[in-house]
């Protein structure tokens, strides 16, 4: 196994370790064992636990998004934003950001738990991330709003709601219905209906 094999292999075993037991529950002991190697080889590649919660946050949430949002590859969306159709717009920012909060439900945990633990690192994930996303979703309200299509309101209120929709109803999904008895629906027709509600309310009045 390369060094870069073994540190993927680390980094996996202590997302799942972390999302398990939080930063102060997991060991790097156990995440040794987990991983298949020695304490002493886990530190040759991370130096302390704090450097290896700070490479998971790094890769799963601001290194693979360095130059990319995850949905900057979609190109209907990249149409969408083009013909400012609002409808596809938003269904397709909703239907990524939902497929990418379900994709990887230990990094999700581990994420809650680093918040609830007051961890500098989720402030770090929050600044180096989610804030980017705020700008790009705030963006196009603010430009729809110059246009006359979106009524005057602070456009970052409008994407903490869109983004507390989806957020819920993922979360719901990965740690409190999982059988889905309240709602069960696909992530096309939850994005669909978010993004329509949302519209509803940034809705500019008629005269």
């Amino acid at each position: 196994m390369s060094g870069d094999e073994r540190r993927g292999v680390i980094l996996r075993a202590a997302v799942e370790l972390f999302s398990q037991h939080g930063f102060k529950g997991a060991t790097t002991k156990e995440i040794a064992k987990a991983s298949g190697v020695s304490e002493a080889m886990l530190f040759r590649h991370f130096e302390n636990k704090d450097a290896l919660y700070q490479a998971i946050i790094e890769t799963k949430g601001c290194r693979e998004d360095a130059t990319k949002l995850a949905w900057e590859n979609d190109e209907g969306l990249k149409a969408a934003l083009n013909a400012k159709d609002d409808a596809a717009v938003f269904y397709r920012l909703g239907l990524a950001i939902l497929e990418k909060q379900q994709s990887n439900i230990p990094f999700v945990r581990l994420l809650l738990y680093s918040a609830l633990e007051e961890h500098e690192l989720a402030e770090k994930f929050f600044h180096e991330f989610i804030e980017r996303v705020y700008v790009f979703i705030g963006g196009y309200i603010q430009g729809r709003q110059k246009d006359g299509a979106f009524r005057n309101m602070e456009p970052r209120l409008a994407v903490r709601a869109f983004l507390g929709m989806l957020l819920h109803h993922s979360l719901n999904n990965v740690l409190w219905d999982k059988s889905k008895y309240l709602l069960k629906i696909s992530n096309e027709d939850a994005a669909k209906g978010f993004a329509g509600i949302l519209l509803k309310g940034l809705e500019a009045e008629r005269a």
